[in-house]
């Protein structure tokens, strides 16, 4: 079994909480921690500062399609950061959890 981390950013904790909630209660995640940011980036051309909440998400990497596509479902931005970190080591203990 392969192993990833999911990270997305949300734009509230609300939004947030629903997509956490939604893939535990639905078995695509291990575990979902939720952390305060502050992300600068560019959009269509426009210098952007805000306030997010990342999401991390530990699942399997044959999860990410269907996480994926519920983060589309759930999430108020139009183009959400969603990407896929290979854990490449992961200890015997936590791994059997």
């Amino acid at each position: 079994m392969k192993t990833v981390v999911i990270q997305t950013t949300c734009a509230n904790k609300k939004e947030a909480e629903s997509i956490a909630k939604l893939l535990i209660e639905q078995n695509l995640a291990a575990c979902v921690q939720m952390s305060d940011i502050e992300s600068f980036y560019k959009w269509k051309d426009e210098f952007c500062n805000d306030k997010e909440v990342l999401l991390s998400i530990k699942t399997k990497k044959e999860n990410f399609k269907n996480i994926k596509s519920k983060i589309k479902e759930l999430h108020s931005y139009d183009v959400p950061e969603i990407i896929a970190v290979n854990i490449d080591k992961l200890s015997k203990d936590y791994k059997n959890l």
